[in-house]
């Protein structure tokens, strides 16, 4: 890893494949969205490639790999999607391991944290109660706060100033290549985890300051 620089205030993390394995709950509402579409779903595993830029992107990517869609058959498909995943989002959710230990000693030391993802609002603010990691977010940026979302950098810059800090003095951590890309276009040094979401490109070929195995293992490098 390489040496970030002192002065770290705050850390911005992505959500889905950083903090949560949400894939079982996205891989079952895309399931109940292909077969209402009367559409064969796809696999969990390929869902799992197409997770990263939010949930229209999920939506195109899954109709497109079952033969393309209209917009009219798009649109059906995204309200589909909306139902089935209001009612399955957080049911098999995991929390990744080492991430509450993380997030209560950056707690601890005072620094400030902000959830910056490209998940819509109105599932964002549920999973992170379901899950319980709620209150360790001061603020929280979705997919749909502002008219970018990653790998735009306007979400982290948005987050930096309601967290009332620099962008130099923040730090993003995330699993793909639209957190590195957001990071570097807004000027913060970015970490990556090994074990998330990266669209299925190998995470160790994604531009960034270094690989985490584990939350962990940023500790030694952020706060007094």
């Amino acid at each position: 890893m390489a040496a970030l620089k002192p002065g770290l205030r705050a850390v911005l993390f992505d959500l889905d494949g950083t903090l949560l394995d949400s894939i079982p709950d996205l891989a079952e509402a895309c399931h109940r969205m292909m077969v209402e579409l009367g559409r064969p779903p796809h696999p969990t595993e390929t869902i799992r490639t197409f997770v990263g830029k939010g949930m229209l992107n999920l939506v195109r990517r899954c109709l497109e790999a079952g033969g393309g869609a209209d917009e009219a058959e798009f649109d059906a498909a995204v309200d589909a999607f909306r139902c089935h995943y209001a009612v399955v989002n957080g049911d098999c959710t995991e929390v990744y391991p080492g991430v509450v230990s993380a997030l209560a000693a950056l707690a601890g030391r005072g620094v400030a944290m902000a959830c910056v993802t490209n998940k819509p609002a109105a599932f964002t603010g549920p999973l992170l109660e379901r899950t319980g990691l709620a209150p360790y977010f001061a603020v929280t940026v979705s997919g749909d706060t502002l008219a970018d979302k990653k790998p735009h950098p306007a979400p982290l810059l948005h987050a930096c100033e309601r967290l009332g800090v620099a962008v130099g003095e923040a730090l993003m951590v995330g699993d793909s290549a639209n957190d590195a890309e957001a990071a570097r276009a807004a000027g913060m040094p970015v970490l990556l985890v090994t074990y998330g979401y990266s669209e299925g490109v190998p995470v160790d070929s994604i531009e960034c300051d270094g690989l985490l195995s584990s939350l962990v293992e940023m500790l030694p490098h952020i706060g007094p």
